[in-house]
């Protein structure tokens, strides 16, 4: 496309604009059929184009709330996993400022727009340092260059479309709802009644919120012309958006409820958002503002205004974004991209809502989470873990400050943290460390062991061998497929199993007999353990950052052998430590362990112990710590699910179908 001479608009208010020609252009859906990437490719052949992740941006009428910190999360996940796969990675975030919403919040606090939206959107950039969000970009839509790119785009839009597909004006009529800033088609409305006021209102039957009739005079861009290029594309590509259902409703929307789309509000109605550089009458349609965010960081109306140009790391990997919004960025967002001949996104991930155990949260109920409270009371690495173990693509999310309680004293004070206490960092007279263990495996010393391999009596030493050489693909897999839960299932199982053969192989008796094989097999048990904390704590990196630095660096783990490539079977001979007493402060402090006790996550002691002596008939354990040790072994050996029938103790876990 030729539209070299559209220069960047900075300070564009008050300066004449210059009309630009029309060039050749070739309705997408005609262009010559081929991979996306060569029509679409950037200049630079020679190097892979970075991985480019996003949130959307966060609407600052209002505080942040867990779903925020879920989606920014999730966002930050999938870039540290594509950092530790080697790979160069970006995170953009932000917020939304401009729009309807923000302007009447503003008046009903008596503030002026800019100031309320400084002070809302410096919470949403302080939970970014609170939750340990590793974002290289945070955009705000009033930051100046951002206002020049929409106004480029606007531009473009404009003057770089042949008259039947381009922008036309014209008066539009319909249910507009302020909290959604969209209009709604009539059959998508209803009447219905405010409960606290009995006040008859017409409601949009999606979101439910409120809408009203607007009639007036606005710019539109013909989304029906694009009818066919969407459906093309997403033809094109099956699984753009994920989960399957959610692109199933692209579609069937793309198909029966498509209309010319409003892309100017009257300033008279709306004066808070980017003006048309044109006419001052009309403010930008919020949405179209809003989605050029993704491109304002990539590089748009400074670097590249066409595909013809290094779009550098444009186009996006994966749009993250809930439920509500994916009519704007899979229907609206491409078809105004490829009129301009730019690439969409090269997927979007579309997640549900947060509820508060199992109940809708709302404010009138109380029973809203402040994400900021919520990181404070469990840590933050905990919470991303829960975050992500129970994220779900397929259904509405149950947040429970019980299910927490269980999960951190199960799986991460027991499963990891006490695991990596009795492994790395025993007790002084234990009579093992990580670092003997990883220098026999280094002399070649463990290639005795093949006498006694495959002999019934020592088959427990070997047990953990096709979990401990499978976790990592399946992890892997999980990950490609953006299913946090069931990756964290992975690494749960292959820990669970590591407690299981640490109470099978029993270390402690093997360090009291000299005579062989057993110290052989002390070394050789407690190496296998060490590897399967090593390849775990690589893993979790993404979810627990700051907990899995901590556990690898006291592992002796170098930094350098901290990737997907190490997390492997023997992949890794110059990690391990010294069984110093120095080096195990920690464990006569339970305050300054891995994952310390949470006053709110007691578990009654009787009721486990009773539960145990009960059903299992064991004898009754020592400590709490010690009965959730012998409850992982009984899983491994047993089955979680038979475990948990016995004991009427299961954790609920929200599994995401591929």
């Amino acid at each position: 496309m030729r539209l070299a001479r559209l220069q960047p608009l900075r300070g564009v208010q008050g300066k004449p604009l210059q009309r630009l020609s029309t060039p050749a252009w070739i309705c997408p859906s005609c262009q010559p059929s081929g991979p996306l990437s060569r029509r679409w490719n950037s200049s630079a052949q020679t190097k892979e184009k970075p991985f480019y992740v996003t949130t959307p941006i966060f609407y600052v009428n209002a505080a942040p709330h867990i779903g925020h910190l879920y989606c920014a999360v999730l966002a930050d996940v999938v870039k540290r996993w594509q950092q530790i796969n080697g790979k160069e990675a970006y995170l953009c975030t932000g917020t939304d400022e401009h729009g309807m919403k923000i302007q009447r919040a503003a008046a009903k606090e008596g503030m002026d727009p800019k100031s309320f939206c400084d002070l809302n959107s410096d919470k949403f950039r302080s939970l970014t340092y609170d939750a340990d969000i590793s974002n290289d970009f945070f955009i705000r839509t009033t930051d100046p260059d951002h206002k020049d790119a929409v106004a480029q785009f606007w531009l473009q839009l404009k003057y770089s479309l042949p008259k039947q597909l381009g922008m036309y004006k014209g008066t539009h009529e319909g249910w507009y709802c302020v909290s959604d800033e969209c209009f709604y088609p009539e059959d998508l409305v209803q009447p219905s009644i405010v409960p606290q006021t009995g006040k008859k209102i017409m409601i949009n039957v999606e979101s439910e919120n409120e809408v009203e009739w607007v009639k007036e005079e606005t710019w539109f861009f013909p989304l029906t012309k694009y009818k066919d290029a969407l459906l093309k594309f997403y033809d094109e590509n099956p699984d753009w958006v994920k989960p399957a259902n959610r692109m199933q409703e692209v579609r069937d929307w793309v198909e029966n409820h498509l209309e010319d789309l409003s892309v100017t509000r009257p300033v008279s109605r709306l004066n808070w958002g980017v003006s048309d550089p044109e006419d001052p009458s009309q403010t930008i349609y919020v949405w179209v503002d809003a989605l050029i965010n993704y491109i304002t960081k990539a590089g748009y109306g400074t670097k590249w205004r066409t595909a013809t140009e290094d779009m550098g790391i444009w186009p996006a990997d994966l749009h993250i974004i809930g439920k509500d919004i994916l009519r704007f960025h899979a229907i609206y967002w491409p078809a105004l991209l490829l009129a301009l001949g730019l690439p969409p996104a090269k997927g979007i991930l579309c997640h549900n809502h947060w509820t508060m155990s199992n109940r809708k949260m709302s404010k009138s109920l109380g029973n809203v989470v402040n994400p900021v409270f919520a990181l404070q009371r469990w840590d933050v690495d905990p919470l991303r873990y829960f975050l992500m173990r129970n994220g779900n693509l397929s259904k509405d999310m149950s947040y429970s400050n019980d299910i927490i309680a269980a999960i951190y004293g199960k799986e991460l004070q027991a499963n990891i943290g006490n695991l990596f206490y009795r492994i790395a960092k025993p007790k002084a007279a234990a009579g093992w460390s990580t670092k003997k263990a990883v220098d026999a495996s280094n002399s070649g010393a463990f290639q005795a062991l093949d006498t006694v391999q495959g002999k019934e009596e020592y088959a427990q030493f070997f047990s953990l061998e096709p979990v401990l050489a499978r976790t990592t693909e399946a992890f892997s897999q999980e990950m490609e497929d953006y299913n946090t839960g069931g990756a964290i299932r992975e690494v749960f199982e292959l820990l669970r199993e590591t407690n299981r053969f640490i109470t099978d192989t029993q270390p402690w008796v093997l360090a009291k007999q000299n005579e062989a094989p057993s110290p052989l097999l002390l070394n050789w048990a407690i190496h296998r353990s060490a590897e399967a904390l090593r390849i775990a704590a690589i893993l979790l990196q993404p979810v627990m950052p700051g907990k899995m630095a901590r556990l690898l660096d006291e592992m002796g783990v170098r930094a350098e052998r901290r990737t997907v490539a190490h997390a492997r079977p023997d992949a890794d001979d110059a990690y391990g430590t010294a069984n110093d007493a120095p080096s195990n402060h920690d464990r006569a402090n339970k305050h300054l362990t891995l994952f310390p006790p949470m006053a709110s996550g007691d578990v009654s002691d009787a009721e486990v112990l009773r539960q145990l002596k009960t059903h299992l008939g064991k004898g009754a354990a020592k400590s709490k710590m010690n009965q959730m040790v012998e409850l992982l072994a009984m899983e491994a050996r047993m089955g979680e699910a038979q475990v948990a029938r016995l004991l009427e103790t299961e954790i609920p876990v929200e599994q995401t179908p591929k």
